[in-house]
C-alpha cells in the first residue's frame, strides 16, 4: 500500500511514517466489470488510487438514446477525486470499472476526511499545501498548453463563427473581425452587402429546400470567387457580405459589379430543373469611418440598401454619401 500511496504526487513528499499514517485511513476496494465507483451528484468524500484494472469517468447522455461521453481513463498508478474530496463539491461525473479493478480509497468508507484533518494536523498541512502547489501546477500547465497551441485554439474559435447552413463565417464573425482590425489598426475598409433581387421567386416556385440549396451554392462559389475564406460572409438570410480592407470607392464599385455579374451567371438548374431561372442582386456599399464609425450601425446601413436597390427595380449598386444617409 506504501508504495502505491508513494506513486502519486500528493503523497510522495512524505516519509515512510507519514505514509503509514495515511495507509491507517485507507481502504482496498474490489470492483467487477461495468460496477459503479461513483455516481453524478454523490458528495465528494474520497480520492481513489488505481491499484489494478481502470476507471473510466463518463458523463451519462441527457437523452436515453443518446451516446455517454467519456471524459478520462485512469488505469493502475492514477489517482482521481482529489478535488472533489478537497472542495467538497458533488462528483461532475460517473465512474466506472470497465473491466475487474482494484481501486486504493482515502479516506475508507468507514473513516472520515475531517478526523483526518483534525488529528494529523502536521500531515495534513503537508497534504493541503502539496494540492495547491498541484492545483497551480496545473492551472501554469493549462495556460502553456492554450499557449503553445494557439494556432489550434484560434481554429476552435473559427468554428464558433461558421454558419451552419453554408459552412462560410457568419455575421458575428463579421462584426468581431471588423472591431478588431479598428481595434488594432484603425485604417479605413469597405464593406459590400449583395442580396438577390428576386429570391422570393425562387422560394415560391420552386420551394424552400431549393431556396435553402440556393443560398448554399451562392456562398460556397462567391467564397471561391473572392479567393479568400476570410473575408467571405453570409451576413443575414441570403445576404453576403464580402470585406475589402481599403477605402477606394472606385475600386469598391468595380467589385460590386463583379459580385452582380458572378451571382447572375450561377447555374441554378440542379435546383430548379430549368436553365431559365437567374437570380439578380443589388449591392450595397459601405465604408469605414466615412459612413460610420461603429461597426454594427455601418453593417445595419449597408444592408439595407440592396432592398433599396431591388425596390427601385433591381440590379442596383448603392453607397451612402460621406458623412449624410443619402445614397447614390
Amino acid at each position: 500500500m506504501l508504495d502505491l500511496l508513494k506513486q502519486i504526487d500528493l503523497f510522495s513528499r512524505l516519509s515512510s511514517r507519514e505514509l503509514e499514517v495515511i495507509a491507517s485511513f485507507c481502504e482496498y476496494i474490489d470492483l467487477e466489470e461495468g460496477e459503479r465507483l461513483f455516481a453524478e451528484g454523490d458528495r465528494g468524500d474520497a480520492l481513489y488510487i488505481v491499484k489494478t484494472g481502470e476507471i473510466v469517468v463518463q458523463k451519462v447522455a441527457e437523452y436515453s438514446e443518446g451516446p455517454d461521453t467519456q471524459l478520462a481513463r485512469y488505469i493502475p498508478g492514477n489517482s482521481l477525486g482529489e478535488l472533489d474530496l478537497f472542495n467538497g463539491e458533488p462528483r461532475q461525473a460517473d465512474a466506472l470499472a470497465s473491466t475487474d479493478t482494484t481501486v486504493l480509497r482515502f479516506p475508507g468508507r468507514d473513516r472520515d476526511f475531517s478526523s483526518f484533518l483534525e488529528s494529523q494536523p502536521l500531515i495534513a498541512a503537508q497534504v493541503l499545501h502539496r494540492m495547491l502547489v498541484l492545483v497551480s501546477d496545473r492551472i501554469r500547465s493549462a495556460n502553456d498548453l492554450v499557449k503553445e497551441n494557439s494556432p489550434l485554439v484560434q481554429e476552435l474559435k473559427k468554428q464558433v463563427y461558421r454558419d451552419k447552413l453554408t459552412g462560410i463565417y457568419n455575421q458575428s464573425y463579421l462584426t468581431e473581425t471588423l472591431q478588431e482590425h479598428i481595434n488594432k489598426s484603425g485604417t479605413p475598409f469597405t464593406v459590400l452587402i449583395s442580396k438577390p433581387d428576386n429570391f422570393k421567386e425562387l422560394n415560391d416556385n420552386y420551394g424552400h429546400e431549393a431556396g435553402d440549396k440556393a443560398i448554399c451554392l451562392m456562398a460556397r462559389e462567391l467564397r471561391d470567387f473572392i479567393g479568400d475564406d476570410s473575408r467571405t460572409v453570409r451576413y443575414k438570410g441570403n445576404a453576403m457580405a464580402v470585406i475589402l480592407y481599403s477605402a477606394n470607392r472606385k475600386e469598391a464599385y468595380v467589385k460590386a459589379g463583379e459580385i452582380q455579374s458572378f451571382i447572375h451567371s450561377l447555374d441554378l438548374s440542379s435546383l430548379t430543373g430549368t436553365d431559365q431561372f437567374k437570380l439578380t442582386a443589388s449591392v450595397g456599399i459601405g465604408i469605414y469611418p466615412t459612413h460610420n464609425q461603429k461597426v454594427e450601425e455601418l453593417l445595419t446601413m449597408i444592408h439595407e440598401l440592396p432592398l433599396m436597390g431591388r425596390k427601385r427595380g433591381g440590379e442596383k449598386i448603392l453607397a451612402y454619401k460621406k458623412r449624410s444617409k443619402e445614397n447614390d
